[in-house]
């Protein structure tokens, strides 16, 4: 493996912050409150685990650049990115839903070279490594082998999104083309679960780098196609983006770009 050292440390670190955020989960009733603002909240233990990998990064790769939700950008060495959503879901983790996982990946020369999605409550870790694959829990993962929208499930999200009514007019032209459209709330978790072939697409709207940096290396390893609506390849700053099978792409740009 060409990126021997940091891809163990990416799953040993995913797995530790996992393991602290759900010493907490589900332990103060309180934190449902914050459901009613989900796309503001941020809890403790989003900058708790935030520190953790910040800390654990520095200690490996102390010359690294590191861009995390919580911390912003920390320059380093320009070659090297540590993209980081210590807590993805967090309204989900706030409301008691076990769908929130952590995400973190590695960029060398501008190219996604690592990834890993980790959920911790449901005890799926996806790992991707750049020419060799895509992984959930150690067993190789693929992307659905539908052709058809019409017979595709769909996941979506509306990432940073205020326009409402935008969201609106977008669901409204894919929802009649598809099986259904489902909502997790972690970003992380809608690009895993495509990776996996559980869906044939999620799009997502001013979505950020640190939400899906890991998804769009799962899903390339996985078999499938990432670009923004217009067909660009995905970079690090906030986009509109489609993650598919790559069956149903090509049909999926025609709609969105018409949202």
């Amino acid at each position: 493996m060409l990126y021997h050292s940091a891809s163990h440390l990416i799953e040993r670190l995913s797995k530790e912050a996992g393991e602290a955020l759900m010493r907490h989960f589900r332990k103060e009733a309180h934190l449902v409150s914050l459901r009613s603002s989900a796309k503001e909240a941020i809890t403790t233990y989003d900058r708790m685990a935030d520190s953790l990998i910040v800390g654990r990064i520095k200690e490996a790769y102390p010359e690294h650049s590191l861009l995390t939700e919580e911390s912003g950008f920390l320059a380093g060495d320009p070659d090297w990115l540590w993209i980081v959503d210590s807590l993805d879901g967090t309204g989900n983790f706030a409301n008691w839903n076990p769908l929130f996982s952590v995400c973190i990946a590695l960029m060398h020369l501008n190219e996604l070279v690592l990834a890993a999605v980790y959920a911790p409550a449901i005890d799926e870790l996806y790992l991707a490594e750049k020419g060799n694959g895509a992984y959930l829990n150690n067993a190789r993962i693929s992307v659905s082998e539908v052709s058809r929208l019409g017979e595709s499930y769909l996941l979506y999200c509306e990432g940073a999104e205020r326009d409402r009514a935008r969201t609106g007019r977008t669901l409204n032209r894919v929802y009649p083309q598809a099986i259904d459209i489902r909502k997790l709330g972690s970003a992380g978790l809608e690009t895993a679960w495509v990776a996996a072939g559980r869906a044939e697409a999620y799009f997502t709207t001013s979505i950020d780098p640190w939400d899906v940096a890991a998804g769009v290396l799962l899903v390339s390893e996985g078999g499938g196609k990432v670009s923004d609506f217009r067909g660009s390849e995905w970079r690090v700053e906030r986009s509109d983006l489609l993650f598919s099978n790559g069956r149903v792409h090509s049909v999926m740009m025609e709609i969105l770009q018409e949202s």
